[in-house]
């Protein structure tokens, strides 16, 4: 049974709207109201369960009350609850809807994402040198390690998340810390690769023009268009429905190794192959915006269309 928990803090004048809203809808229980015990803001604390099936449109009256503005919305999941009356709802009524994402809690976690610390620069530029290590050592464990370190799909779904709700500040944000970010992977990289040629340590294969790795990062064609849609996809959809697994992370973070690839190819004087992994690069940063939001838009569709189907419109 997924529920979540919600606590409000509500305007005494609004408290007999937003407990009618609450006590109107056969999804919410374990109603609690605490006239005037509320502090800062003051008001009425009023906590309560939803199914998270049925979360969408309860928050959405909440909000159209303005207490988020005026009052206050704590959302917390419920890791555990035991509960025939709500469990028998779950199975019984919302059918298909049970298993809608709460999209106010999958655009917070796309928020949190988008929040540009020192450490998203430092993972970035870790990342950048270990696929360099892989890059020149032609080892595919470093290339997946460097892509679990990688935290840049966060920043590509937080500007997918401001282009599907227009929010420009997001947009500017998330593109600055992209620019900004693969700018200083490539060029600790380009440093660290030029370090290795200039004291001679790159194996000899790899100065054979022997680069397996290399070869499939800096040469873009019809697969690589496939694999970044396809990882577009699952990043969303492992968002929506909280996947965020480790395994996720890997497939999904297909930019760090040709950010790290340029660096070395410009160390090395491989030009073209320089060329090629910037043109992989931005290709898989455009397709990955484009099919984020893409993806937010399809999915919240198909719910809404779920809600209609079930008689509520729960989807925003």
């Amino acid at each position: 049974m997924e529920m979540i928990h919600v606590r409000l803090v509500s305007p005494v004048d609004l408290t007999p709207r937003a407990v009618g809203l609450l006590t109107g809808d056969r999804y919410v229980f374990n109603l609690v109201v605490l006239p005037g015990l509320a502090q800062n803001p003051d008001g009425d604390a009023v906590e309560c369960d939803i199914l998270a099936g049925a979360a969408n449109a309860v928050l959405r009256g909440l909000r159209e009350l303005e207490l988020d503005r005026r009052g206050s919305i704590v959302i917390e999941p419920v890791e555990m609850a035991f509960s025939g009356t709500a469990a028998e709802a779950e199975q019984q009524q919302l059918g298909a809807l049970a298993h809608a994402p709460v999209w106010e809690e999958v655009e917070a976690r796309i928020r949190a994402e988008g929040t540009y610390l020192p450490s998203f620069y430092v993972y970035l530029v870790i990342a950048g040198v270990i696929g360099a290590v892989g890059i020149i050592t032609n080892s595919q464990i470093l290339i997946v390690a460097a892509m679990v370190v990688g935290p840049e799909y966060g920043a590509i779904t937080s500007v997918a998340l401001g282009i599907d709700r227009g929010n420009r500040i997001r947009i500017r944000q998330g593109l600055f810390a992209l620019t900004a970010g693969f700018s200083l992977a490539v060029l600790l990289t380009f440093l660290f690769s030029w370090a290795i040629r200039g004291l001679d340590l790159q194996p000899k294969a790899f100065d054979l023009g022997i680069r397996p790795v290399s070869t499939l990062i800096d040469a873009p064609n019809f697969f690589s268009v496939v694999v970044a849609v396809l990882a577009g996809i699952v990043g969303i959809v492992s968002l929506t429905q909280a996947r965020t697994s480790a395994l996720l992370g890997v497939f999904i973070s297909v930019t760090t190794i040709p950010a790290a690839d340029i660096g070395v190819s410009c160390a090395f004087s491989s030009w073209s192959e320089a060329r090629g992994s910037l043109v992989q690069l931005l290709l898989n940063i455009v397709l990955l915006i484009v099919v984020g939001v893409l993806m937010l838009r399809f999915q919240r569709a198909v719910w809404r269309y779920i809600s209609r189907r079930s008689g509520r419109s729960d989807s925003r």
